[in-house]
């Protein structure tokens, strides 16, 4: 029995263990994964919706302006493309980054805007979430993305501002990259489902 406690008492003191995945950047995968879950299962409702309606969409509801949002897809789009130039630049001198990083962030925001007048002007011509089935998944599914594409822009924002002034660490870049590419991501597939 001594000669156990005399092994343990040898043992060296655990050291750190460096991590694979910075915490906040795991807890940011996680999270992502479950709001895909939540997308996956609002598009399925969605799908099952309009496969059992005889008109989709109905005859007295506005359609969808198509080819506005795809211009604001284009910017969301070219947002995530600047935030990777952000990312780039950031691994060779982190004040590089502050000029791309910044457009990402006024991409972004000229989507979320854009998004909001075409809301504004199809509530105006009678499509509400409570006009039609139609309206109703239009609201539920693409509001979530406008209410994750604007904490996904005041984290773009908080991370431009910690990068102005010198505080910013790769790992908090990367967890708010997480974010900013799942929001840009899932949008191609909301446009697709539930605009065409």
């Amino acid at each position: 029995m001594a000669s156990a406690a005399a092994s343990v008492a040898t043992r060296p003191e655990p050291g750190e263990t460096r991590k694979l995945i910075p915490s906040g950047i795991m807890g940011m995968l996680l999270f992502v994964f479950t709001e895909a879950m939540l997308f996956a299962g609002m598009i399925s409702a969605h799908a099952i919706v309009r496969a059992g309606a005889q008109q989709w969409p109905p005859f007295d509801q506005p359609r969808l302006p198509r080819e506005a949002t795809l211009l604001n897809t284009a910017a969301l789009l070219f947002s995530g493309g600047a935030l990777i130039i952000a990312r780039l630049a950031y691994r060779k001198r982190a004040e590089q980054a502050r000029g791309p990083l910044l457009v990402a962030v006024l991409l972004g925001a000229f989507f979320v805007t854009a998004q909001g007048r075409e809301w504004i002007a199809l509530i105006a011509e009678g499509l509400t979430i409570t006009s039609s089935s139609y309206g109703g998944f239009f609201y539920l599914i693409i509001g979530t993305h406008a209410v994750h594409a604007v904490a996904a822009i005041l984290a773009l924002a908080w991370a431009w501002q910690r990068l102005r002034s010198g505080r910013l660490t790769a790992a908090q870049l990367g967890t708010v990259e997480v974010f900013w590419y799942f929001v840009v991501l899932v949008w191609p597939v909301l446009y697709v489902q539930v605009y065409l």
